[in-house]
């Protein structure tokens, strides 16, 4: 309702179920100005009352008049379903009617027809009956007669006739005809039989081959299992006589007259093709059937025979010659039996153009494969033995053969003559074994080259470049030819193996491959490889002791001024040139040319590191004329690689970073011994930010260098800890890895520190504790330490001991060893020559720690450049 001015309320709607009427009338009245409108609002809601009764009084009226037409609509609507349901019902009740009519109407014509059908199947009945009456007698006469062609045709048809009276043998006159038409198949089944045995028995094939031939026909008809018996029966016949002389028990069924066996059957095989097989179907193969009989009765007495051979009871054995020789000859034997007959099933499914039946030779699946030889399976490993006691004879004589042929002259590619006379007698026993077996017998040979494989590193190649009595002298030291030979060999033998892994896998079954791995033994070929290596750096490492000893001889803490470079720099860069150069020109792989250099560099690096720890004290004029020095000799380093190479021929950049980060050791503690030690801060400092740890003992060694006095320690001792606590230097390591391994001063030695043999070194402290080397190149000494390095399990490239932590590389990236070990290697003093001897080391330890030598030294060069053990330049066939 609008408001008395016009505008409209703000109130709820008076159709709203939140009608207010007081909210309504404070909104109508707002103001007492508004008050004199009250008559007038009255009236005007007086009149809107009454337009609402109007409104509902009409809608009541109409509401009354709609209810009352809905029920007449209902009541209209209930006849009429009534009155369609009575419809329905009529329409139902005429169909029955009619159907009902109509049955009458056709009762007569559906008996006539089952009349009509009843006599049409007594008429077919009666014919076949007739039929099958008159083509028995046709055939009872005929097999009288032998007539055996006709009777094939005529049985064809009874047997078919028969299948339809099955379901009449309740008569009896049907049931009596089915009796007498089997009895008949019977007859004619014994009637053909009698008439091959006699026929065989008389020799008169030749003679009646066309009569047995059309008897095979109804052979034929009479179905599979008359087939079969005449087949049994023919093939009983023809073997009878090889079982009577070949038979296991029997003189000539021993392994001696195998090849009398193949023979007799290859000539019964010519008489049937000659005189039988026109006599036999050509989907018989008669043939095959009768050679599938021979083998399996061959393969029981070869069963036999083998096994009454290993319960003999005179105590030998299988002869293994004889026994190989008689698997070879059957297997000869299967495989022409294979190409034989599959080639003659080939050209039967060709006759017959069957796309169904023809397969190629790939896809057939082979019949004679080890159908003879399988008797042989469970005593290979009597063979297996015999070429282990070939193998294991062959290792002692290999040891004493000279290393290469006296007419022969040395080459630096050249390898013993016995690794490659013993891969070739792998390679041709795999192949004996691969055709004999390819399943577990090879499993088991290939455990056997493994076996030998690690006898020939150990016992072959080891003993080589080893000490060895040689008249009077209690050793010989091996010559540097021979050195390169072994690692010549152990690089082939490396690759070889490898190469026979892959060969044996591709000759086995899928489900043996699993169970063959050569890698370890490939491995501890490798570790050959970095042991005699390693003796290569040993001869550089003797002819630098002169020079060392005239570094140690110099007068550090009186040098007054830098000058050039020291005289000892001068010797050792041509001392190691000249050794160098003679080791270099011998190895032709360029892999092991770069190892060498590289663990020479290494070896040089840290006897620079322990020499310096000898010559205290070290002043800062003293410490900068060795910066010098080392810079001269990081130069003259960086040519090793190319010293036999064009003048200015560049190094390889590897090979240079590898130098630069190796001698860049030297640096922090030359830079930190420059510094004055006064004032005591900046030598604190210096030591912080160059050799950078919190380690006591370490600052200790610095000072100790500097030759400062005892009474003086311990105040840079405190100034070290408190500039250590400050918050800058909180994550510097608590040892440095160039100091750690580097034992403190012992009265008990001769000179000052060492570097203790231990995970972290890259050689053993007989080699780097300069002060205990020999004046000259010691013979006693040679072979050991090139043993030690495989025995001990630490070479001089760091491979760690058996069961150690891993190294750990310091930020210029030389090995050091892991923080928990290092307390060890300070108390392990240092050893003047190899202590362990050679019959106290376990062979399994030592062939363990060869691999475990190999496969980092296989790492530390596989980055050099191709792969590994492989030379760009060499070419050829290396496989076993």
């Amino acid at each position: 309702m609008p408001r008395p001015n016009g505008t409209s309320p703000s109130y709820s709607s008076l159709d709203s179920a939140e009608y207010d009427p007081i909210d309504h009338l404070n909104a109508i009245f707002s103001h007492p100005s508004t008050l004199s409108s009250i008559s007038r609002t009255s009236s005007a809601l007086g009149d809107y009352q009454d337009e609402l009764d109007k409104e509902i009084t009409a809608l009541v009226q109409h509401q009354s008049v709609s209810d009352i037409e809905s029920v007449g609509s209902i009541r209209a609507a209930k006849d009429d379903l009534a009155e369609l349901l009575r419809k329905v019902e009529d329409v139902r009740t005429r169909a029955l009617q009619t159907e009902e009519a109509i049955t009458e109407m056709t009762a007569d014509i559906k008996r006539l027809d089952n009349t009509k059908r009843n006599l049409t199947l007594s008429m077919t009945a009666l014919k076949r009956l007739q039929m099958l009456t008159t083509a028995y007698e046709q055939l009872r006469g005929l097999s009288t007669s032998r007539q055996y062609r006709d009777c094939a045709q005529l049985l064809q048809a009874v047997i078919q006739l028969m299948t339809h009276f099955r379901s009449y043998r309740s008569i009896d006159q049907i049931a009596t005809l089915s009796r007498n038409v089997s009895d008949l198949q019977r007859e004619l089944l014994q009637q053909i039989c009698e008439d091959f045995e006699v026929t065989f028995a008389k020799a008169e094939v030749a003679q009646r081959k066309g009569m047995l031939a059309e008897a095979c026909l109804v052979m034929d008809s009479l179905g599979e299992n008359a087939r079969s018996r005449l087949i049994t029966w023919y093939c009983n016949t023809q073997l009878r006589e090889y079982r009577q002389v070949f038979g296991s028990t029997e003189e000539a069924g021993s392994l001696d007259n195998i090849s009398r066996r193949y023979a007799w059957f290859k000539r019964l095989l010519k008489t049937y093709d000659d005189e039988h097989a026109v006599m036999f179907p050509a989907h018989w193969r008669m043939n095959e059937m009768l050679a599938n009989a021979f083998c399996e009765g061959t393969r029981e007495d070869f069963r036999n025979i083998l096994s009454k051979s290993v319960r003999r009871a005179d105590g030998q054995s299988l002869d293994v010659d004889l026994l190989l020789s008689c698997l070879q000859e059957t297997l000869d034997f299967e495989r022409s039996l294979e190409r034989r007959f599959s080639i003659q099933k080939l050209m039967f499914c060709e006759s017959r153009a069957s796309i169904d039946t023809f397969s190629s030779d790939s896809e057939r699946a082979p019949v004679f494969s080890q159908v003879i030889s399988e008797a042989f399976e469970p005593y290979l490993g009597v063979w297996v033995e015999a070429q282990d006691k070939k193998l294991s004879a062959m290792i002692p004589q290999y040891r004493q053969q000279p290393l290469k042929p006296p007419d022969e002259e040395w080459s630096s590619q050249m390898v013993i003559p016995s690794s490659i006379e013993l891969f070739s007698f792998y390679r041709v026993t795999l192949a004996q074994c691969a055709k004999l077996s390819p399943g577990a017998r090879l499993v088991e040979l290939s455990k056997v080259f493994a076996k030998y494989l690690d006898q020939y590193a150990q016992q072959v190649l080891l003993f080589y470049v080893s000490e060895r009595a040689s008249g009077q002298t209690p050793s010989k030291t091996p010559h540097l030819e021979d050195t390169i030979l072994v690692l010549n060999t152990a690089d082939y033998c490396f690759n070889t193996c490898t190469q026979l892994e892959e060969k044996i896998k591709n000759r086995m079954d899928e489900s043996f491959k699993a169970n063959v791995d050569l890698q370890s033994q490939a491995d501890a070929f490798m570790g050959i490889a970095s042991a005699t290596t390693r003796a290569l750096v040993r001869r550089a490492e003797v002819d630098l002791e002169p020079t060392w000893r005239e570094m140690r001889n110099t007068g550090w803490s009186k040098l007054e001024s830098v000058g050039d470079q020291s005289s000892w720099v001068a010797e050792m860069l041509r001392r190691v040139k000249t050794r160098s150069g003679e080791i270099l020109s011998m190895l032709h792989k360029q892999q092991y040319a770069r190892a060498f250099c590289d663990n020479l560099v290494d070896s040089i690096a840290n006897a620079f590191i322990v020499n310096i720890f000898q010559c205290k004290p070290i002043s800062e004029v003293g410490a900068e004329q060795m910066l010098l020095d080392s810079y001269v000799l990081k130069k003259g380093l960086e040519e090793l690689l190319t010293v036999n190479s064009p003048p200015n021929t560049a190094a390889p950049a590897g090979y240079t970073k590898r130098v630069n980060q190796t001698m860049s050791r030297l640096d922090p503690v030359l830079k930190t011994l420059q510094v004055r030690p006064s004032p005591p801060e900046a030598l604190v400092q210096a030591y912080l930010i160059h050799i950078a740890d919190k380690s006591d003992s370490n600052f200790r060694k610095i000072l100790d260098l500097k030759g400062l006095r005892k009474q003086d320690h311990s105040h840079m001792m405190e100034l070290f800890q408190a500039h250590r606590a400050s918050p800058r230097n909180e994550k510097l390591p608590q040892s440095s890895a160039l100091l750690a391994p580097l034992a403190a001063s012992n009265p008990n030695t001769a000179g000052g520190p060492t570097i203790a043999s231990g995970i972290g070194s890259l050689s053993s402290a007989a080699t780097l504790s300069t002060s205990n080397l020999p004046a000259r190149f010691d013979p006693s000494t040679f072979g050991n330490a090139i043993i030690n390095a495989a025995r001990d399990g630490v070479d001089r490239f760091g491979t760690p001991v058996l069961g150690a932590t891993p190294l750990s590389h310091t930020p210029s990236g030389a090995m050091s060893p892991p923080a928990q070990l290092q307390p060890q290697l300070h108390e392990q003093p240092p050893r003047r020559s190899f202590e362990i001897p050679a019959a106290a080391i376990g062979t399994t330890n030592l062939n363990e720690n060869l691999r475990n030598i190999g496969k980092f030294f296989k790492r530390d060069i596989g980055g050099f450049g191709g792969r590994f053990g492989r030379d760009s330049k060499t070419t050829g066939d290396e496989g076993g």
